[in-house]
C-alpha cells in the first residue's frame, strides 16, 4: 500500500455497542453485507462514528477503511503496510 494513512487505534469490536459490518472485498457476501449499509457517509466502531475513507486498527491489528458504511479489511496494521 504506498501512501501514509493516519490511523486510529479502535480496539475490539463491544458486541454491546454499534459497529458497522466488517468485510473483505473478496468475500462471496461482500455486494449483500454492501447493500444492507446503504451507501451511508459514516462507518461505526463501538459507537463512535469515522467518515467515509478513515483508516482503523483493531486490538486484532487489522487495518480497516471505511467504505460507505461498511468496514472493508485491507491488511494489516503493520507499519509497512501502512
Amino acid at each position: 500500500m504506498t501512501g501514509e494513512h493516519i490511523t486510529t487505534e479502535v480496539g475490539a469490536p463491544d458486541p454491546e455497542l454499534e459497529t458497522s459490518p466488517i468485510a473483505d472485498e473478496g468475500d462471496e457476501e461482500f455486494d449483500v453485507i454492501a447493500q444492507e449499509v446503504e451507501d451511508l457517509p459514516v462507518c461505526y466502531f463501538n459507537s463512535v462514528s469515522y467518515p467515509a475513507g478513515k483508516y482503523v486498527c483493531s486490538s486484532s491489528k487489522e487495518l480497516l477503511q471505511c467504505q460507505k458504511g461498511l468496514w472493508v479489511r485491507m491488511g494489516t496494521c503493520d507499519p509497512d503496510n501502512l
